[in-house]
């Protein structure tokens, strides 16, 4: 934009409202969302498919992709496993099936695993942000 368009914008926007969030479920709807997924199987395949992607986030393992090594500090522990396979479940019942698939676990992927995933300095003094090593690890582990 335009010097003049940036003070437009600036004297338009100090005085506009926030928008409001709406409630979309509560506390015990998520619990029961959680109960009800907890029994979607998952076959064997597409659970060593989920280990080998939290492996990928160790920088420490064989497996791991070139940027888990340069920028990872610390990987997703068991319980990053854990979280990554119930969000699946919960991705598949949302998808009206009742079990796990491939895509379920890469789309659960960054929910689940971009707060547990610790990025050394390398990695914060670059601007690289999780997300983007998430993406990378899932695009570099294949599903099989």
């Amino acid at each position: 934009p335009s010097t003049e368009e940036l003070i437009e914008i600036a004297t338009r926007t100090p005085g506009a409202s926030a928008p409001q969030p709406r409630k979309v479920a509560d506390g015990a709807m998520i619990i029961e969302m959680q109960t009800l997924a907890r029994p979607v199987p998952i076959a064997s395949h597409v659970l060593a498919y989920a280990a080998r992607l939290i492996s990928a986030t160790h920088p420490e393992e064989k497996s791991a992709p070139p940027i888990t090594r340069e920028y990872v500090r610390y990987g997703a522990s068991p319980r990053g496993m854990q979280a990554l396979i119930l969000a699946s479940k919960i991705m598949a019942l949302l998808d009206n099936r009742y079990n796990v698939s491939f895509n379920d676990l890469k789309q659960a992927a960054l929910p689940a695993l971009r707060h547990r995933v610790i990025l050394n300095f390398e990695a914060q003094a670059e601007g690289v942000q999780p997300d983007e090593v998430i993406k990378q690890i899932v695009e570099a582990v294949r599903a099989e």
